[in-house]
């Protein structure tokens, strides 16, 4: 599965306990990571700096269900475990 353009739930619903540029302490559940731009994609893709819990998340029906608001309820649940 492609990551769904648009969507940024895996940079909202589950915490990041890594550092990330600009937020050395990492990232709560359901905060919004500061890196997501407004059309929800990552503005540090590509950098070197990007947390390696990032690079490694990848795009599954699983946990990114058929739409954004699914993919933040299943990410969000998940967290909870």
């Amino acid at each position: 599965m492609e990551c769904r353009k648009g969507c940024g739930a895996c940079c909202i619903a589950p915490s990041i306990s890594s550092a990330i540029p600009g937020m050395p302490d990492g990232k709560p559940a359901g905060t919004r990571c500061i890196h997501l731009k407004n059309d929800y994609s990552c503005a540090i893709y590509n950098d070197p700096g990007r947390p390696a819990v990032c690079d490694l998340f990848k795009a599954d029906p699983a946990v990114c269900g058929t739409d954004r608001k699914e993919a933040l309820m299943l990410l969000s649940m998940l967290e909870e475990y």
